[in-house]
């Protein structure tokens, strides 16, 4: 049944009906499929996709790369978990090779704000080595959904 699963990441908007004629199932047996994900933790929520720069909300989107020290017993996860708790932080991933260990998507009113919480509420972190402060500048595509459409100059070119 994870083809109901890639039906919903896809879209959250279908219905157990439609869900239900798409994979040739019946109803029942896909409200109890998306109930029992639900209840195991497989299905975490349900989200809206919403291109900001089309509003009138002001804020800004960074990417932060953490060197951390990771603790004994416990590795990198006690430290994830105090970031991840922080209400600013959108993503936290724990990376695999490169000169960071975790990789953080935050959002705030202005790079102000961002810088604040980099230098307040993350770098004093114990086990915080270092930081690597990326601002998002436009979003082009996002968990797979194309952002507008990009302008093209009269030679091909990208206009951005």
């Amino acid at each position: 049944m994870e083809k109901i699963l890639k039906l919903l990441e896809d879209d959250a908007t279908l219905t157990c009906e439609q869900i239900a004629l798409m994979l040739q199932k019946e109803v029942g047996e896909i409200k109890d499929a998306i109930k029992k994900y639900e209840k195991d933790g497989v299905i975490l929520g349900y989200k809206t996709l919403i291109d900001w720069d089309k509003t009138d909300r002001e804020y800004v989107s960074a990417i932060i790369e953490v060197k951390v020290l990771p603790q004994r017993d416990r590795g990198f996860d006690k430290i994830a978990e105090k970031i991840y708790n922080y209400p600013e932080v959108q993503s936290l991933y724990l990376m695999s090779s490169g000169g960071f260990d975790l990789a953080l998507i935050i959002e705030g009113k202005t790079m102000r704000e961002v810088a604040y919480f980099v230098a307040q509420k993350l770098a004093p972190i114990e086990s915080v080595t270092a930081t690597a402060t990326h601002f998002v500048l436009r979003k082009y595509k996002d968990k797979g959904v194309i952002y507008g459409s990009c302008e093209v100059d009269e030679r091909g070119n990208l206009l951005i």
